[in-house]
């Protein structure tokens, strides 16, 4: 067996025609809830300018920890936050301002903010969607460093302990560092350091803001909790486009059932300085290029929830869509594989230990009216002289006719990535979608990170 990788947090570029669109206006209303699901709460921001969020709907952070809680949030961020208006405010025109200033002295103030309620989850068979709409703070570079932009959850068992993470479970949704265009999406439990969940550094994938940058326009991040499916699934978009997931079958049932079976609360933040944005930066942050006083902007957040039984797609319920990138790790049901780190381009994981005879599946993959010819795969391998196999797709059964396939043998190495193009029959509708791997040896012989459908 091959030994685990290294989380690497790289960057990979998304364009998509209809970004533009899904970026929007600068103000828009939470959307309608997608067939199938209600909504269960939200805030607009309608407020006048000037004005707190509601006080019935979230508290207002202060301070540099919780009474109690680890210093500087447990994070080693350097900024105090406030209730002050230049640091917190409505802006009268449908967005929350949330604003880091710099004072005469070099001090930062910033603020946080958390749902009072903290009861948002997926029920036993059901799903649950968060989501916002947000303008990251406007600015790159050296006037960037120390910018530390989140939209995200903890585990309702954390108020007032604040001793216990992650074992309560955190969902980190949209975060960004130092101005760079990228969204990270992370999942954080288990035990700290180490762990199923890789603690400090979480299981995470990275994923640039498809269109236009995270800094320079309103994008829509959301996170899906599915307890629909087998195994239960998280799933991580931005404007629409899946980037990452996570499942169950990656860690011990306790783990899991302890950071999602339970309700969460939400929470909107700008940090300045620790862990994350040093760690990226690879030096102290914030520095003296430092710029004061932008602003994250949020337009709206809301839950919703489905008591359905089907599996989902984020951003208007629904399958998986055919023509976006479909994660390999996002799997609904596998044999024979396993996950780990990749290296590749865009950070996250790739299935490995794939072998003949081992499948994944992807439910309700959606290929619309219009016939998808074409499938590629980003594939590695570190195999052996003489060993290779081929992946192939095939609809809705493991054993039906395959639709379409490619051969691969060793690319120089299990993180020596490729993209593999090949003709597939024409496919429309929704089906889910097999991939099997057949091989004359019995070893392994291939790592999958992504794959997609073209017309």
């Amino acid at each position: 067996m091959r030994a685990s990788k290294t989380l690497v947090r790289a960057g990979a570029a998304a364009l998509l025609a209809l970004a533009a669109a899904l970026a929007g206006p600068a103000s828009a209303s939470v959307p309608p809830p997608s067939t199938g699901w209600s909504l269960t709460w939200s805030d607009d921001f309608t407020g006048s300018a000037g004005s707190a969020p509601s006080g019935t709907d979230w508290i207002t952070d202060t301070g540099t920890s919780y009474p109690g809680g680890p210093a500087n949030w447990g994070t080693g961020e350097v900024q105090t936050y406030t209730a002050s208006s230049t640091n917190l405010q409505q802006d009268g025109g449908g967005n929350l301002r949330i604003t880091p200033v710099r004072d005469g002295s070099g001090r930062w103030t910033s603020a946080r903010i958390e749902t009072r309620r903290t009861d948002f989850q997926a029920a036993a068979g059901g799903r649950a969607r968060i989501e916002a709409r947000i303008q990251m703070p406007n600015l790159t570079g050296a006037a960037a460093a120390g910018y530390w932009p989140a939209f995200w959850t903890l585990g309702a068992d954390y108020r007032g302990n604040y001793q216990n993470w992650p074992g309560i479970g955190e969902f980190d949704i949209m975060e960004n560092v130092n101005g760079i265009n990228q969204v990270w999406g992370t999942l954080h439990c288990g035990g700290n350091p180490g762990g199923p969940c890789n603690e400090t550094n979480g299981l995470g994938a990275v994923h640039a803001c498809p269109g236009s940058a995270c800094q320079g326009a309103f994008h829509t991040y959301t996170f899906e909790w599915d307890r629909s499916v087998s195994p239960e699934t998280l799933r991580w978009y931005v404007d629409g486009v899946q980037y990452h997931a996570v499942n169950a079958s990656q860690m011990d049932a306790t783990t899991w059932a302890n950071a999602t079976h339970h309700g969460h609360f939400v929470l909107l933040n700008v940090a300045m300085g620790g862990a994350f944005p040093n760690g990226v930066a690879g030096s102290g942050t914030p520095t003296g290029s430092t710029a004061s006083g932008v602003p994250m902007l949020v337009d709206y957040v809301a839950v919703w929830n489905s008591a359905g039984s089907g599996g989902g797609g984020g951003g208007g319920g629904g399958g998986t869509g055919a023509y976006g990138t479909i994660q390999a790790e996002s799997y609904a049901a596998q044999s024979g594989t396993a996950t780990e780190t990749t290296t590749d381009t865009g950070g996250g994981q790739d299935v490995g230990w794939i072998a003949g005879g081992d499948w994944l599946r992807y439910n309700a993959v959606d290929f619309g009216s219009t016939a998808a010819h074409q499938f590629k795969a980003r594939v590695a391998s570190g195999a052996a002289a003489g060993v290779s196999g081929l992946v192939e797709v095939r609809l809705d059964s493991p054993t039906a006719t395959p639709v379409g396939s490619f051969a691969v043998g060793s690319t120089g190495g299990w993180q020596n990535w490729t993209t593999v193009p090949a003709n597939t029959a024409a496919i429309t509708g929704t089906h889910d979608v097999y991939l099997t791997f057949a091989s004359g040896q019995p070893a392994d012989f291939v790592n999958l990170n992504w794959f997609t459908f073209t017309g």
